[in-house]
């Protein structure tokens, strides 16, 4: 007689606090103004990787928390997210992007020293394999790992942000080719779609993603530039202020 298996009370499931890629109501008009600041109080239109982590977690009420792996730079409860920036020229209508996603070392790694003599498909295993096991050790601490992007158009004047899953990738399903700079690149098997650059010398990392339609997109005025001066006078600086220690 086969076994039954108890039935049990059904468990509260933790959501997060919006769904993917549908940001909060308040989101847009957040970012738009931290957008604003930036290009009213810095001589060059520049907003780096983590000024974008940290922009990104007030506008969400997250905490910043900046990672060396790079997936967790910003927490809310049981949800983690990797920050990236990209330059794009054309970030309404931008197709894909690549994402630098750290140092894959197989020397560090695997202690390999001669990637040049391995199979390259070999290779590209071991650099997936060391993603994954970054992106599993995230995973044991947080339910939702996700990546957000911003795509920065010429002056910051036109952003698109979009998000997704931060995901494991099966090395069965691509295959590598070394390409005319000696770099290595992982293709889908199912559609030959480029996913993957290794470098080997540096060891970097990238992934294309593929940047979705639905994707929030902003245009701002560009503010004129408060200068150093005006700062200083509005905070009521005064040279008593400055001590020349010994």
């Amino acid at each position: 007689m086969e076994k039954k298996s108890p039935k049990l009370r059904s468990v509260e499931k933790y959501h997060p606090k919006y769904p993917l890629n549908k940001f909060p109501e308040d989101f847009a008009l957040k970012l738009g103004r931290e957008i604003v600041y930036v290009l009213a109080t810095r001589p060059e239109p520049r907003l780096e990787g983590s000024d974008w982590e940290e922009i990104f977690a007030r506008c969400i009420g997250a905490n910043w928390t900046p990672s060396n792996v790079g997936l967790d730079d910003v927490v809310c409860e049981q949800t983690a997210w990797g920050a990236k920036t990209v330059k794009n020229d054309r970030p309404f209508v931008a197709r894909h992007v690549r994402l630098i996603s750290g140092r894959n070392s197989l020397d560090y790694s695997y202690g390999e020293k001669n990637v040049r003599d391995m199979d390259v498909d070999e290779v590209g295993e071991k650099v997936l394999g060391i993603w994954n096991a970054r992106v599993a050790d995230v995973r044991k601490k947080f339910l939702h790992v996700r990546t957000v992007v911003l795509l920065k158009g010429e002056n910051l004047t036109e952003v698109s942000v979009y998000e997704e899953e931060t995901c494991l990738f099966d090395p069965k399903d691509y295959y590598w080719q070394v390409n005319d700079r000696g770099n290595f690149e992982g293709f889908e098997n199912a559609t030959g779609a480029h996913r993957f650059t290794w470098q080997p010398h540096g060891s970097q990392f990238t992934i294309v993603s593929d940047v979705p339609e639905k994707r929030l997109k902003l245009r701002i005025k560009r503010p004129k530039r408060v200068s150093p001066n005006a700062v200083l006078k509005d905070v009521g600086f005064d040279p008593s202020w400055i001590e020349i220690v010994d």
